[in-house]
């Protein structure tokens, strides 16, 4: 990961762009590295927070549309080669089969913000067929709240974010956990609110 966080630093914005687009594309990467990393980066160099933003969130696309093409064009078969080539995806891949048959369109959506589902989503959404544009327009949404909070994160840490980069390293297994328990409570209470209004 030094190697990238070097890069960052070296050529700002342009590695940042192809370092994003790479952790979309599903490249052994971790957005809760990068992209706060990317923020913290982006505020020493004076770089505008919705410049940052808006290049990560198209970089975010691009890459993860290599992946919906893939999912696409190899079908439930690839899948399956994945798994038994690489099992330690078979977790990840259930999981966002679980969500995209219970959430259908939305999963693209709800998949970007759950860390484990949203390496995934893309291939499990190209071999479901789903429409490109529906695709995009989901993975835009979704891919603009996560890439905001992580990025807003390091922005607003920038001089700190070494510390903050030693704890994360520390905590992740505690800290991952929570952040997940909390966004579901979140989106159930959401939900509740709806129906009730109905």
């Amino acid at each position: 990961m030094s190697t990238f966080t070097d890069l960052i630093y070296e050529y700002g914005l342009l590695a940042m762009f192809l370092i994003i687009l790479a952790e979309y594309a599903c490249f052994p990467l971790s957005s809760e590295i990068v992209l706060p990393f990317s923020g913290a980066a982006a505020s020493l160099q004076h770089i505008h927070y919705f410049t940052i933003l808006s290049l990560s969130v198209l970089a975010g696309l691009i890459g993860t549309s290599f992946c919906y093409t893939v999912g696409r064009l190899g079908g439930g078969a690839l899948i399956n080669r994945l798994v038994i080539k690489f099992p330690k995806t078979e977790k990840g891949i259930a999981a966002s089969q679980a969500k995209f048959k219970q959430y259908g369109n939305l999963a693209v959506c709800f998949g970007r913000l759950i860390p484990i589902c949203r390496t995934y989503i893309a291939f499990i959404a190209g071999a479901a067929g789903q429409n490109l544009l529906t695709y995009l327009f989901s993975s835009f949404i979704g891919i603009t709240v996560w890439n905001a909070v992580l990025i807003g994160f390091g922005y607003l840490l920038r001089e700190n974010w070494d510390t903050v980069g030693d704890y994360y390293a520390r905590y992740k297994d505690i800290l991952l956990p929570l952040l997940i328990y909390l966004g579901l409570i979140l989106l159930v209470h959401i939900r509740k609110d709806k129906t009730s209004k109905i």
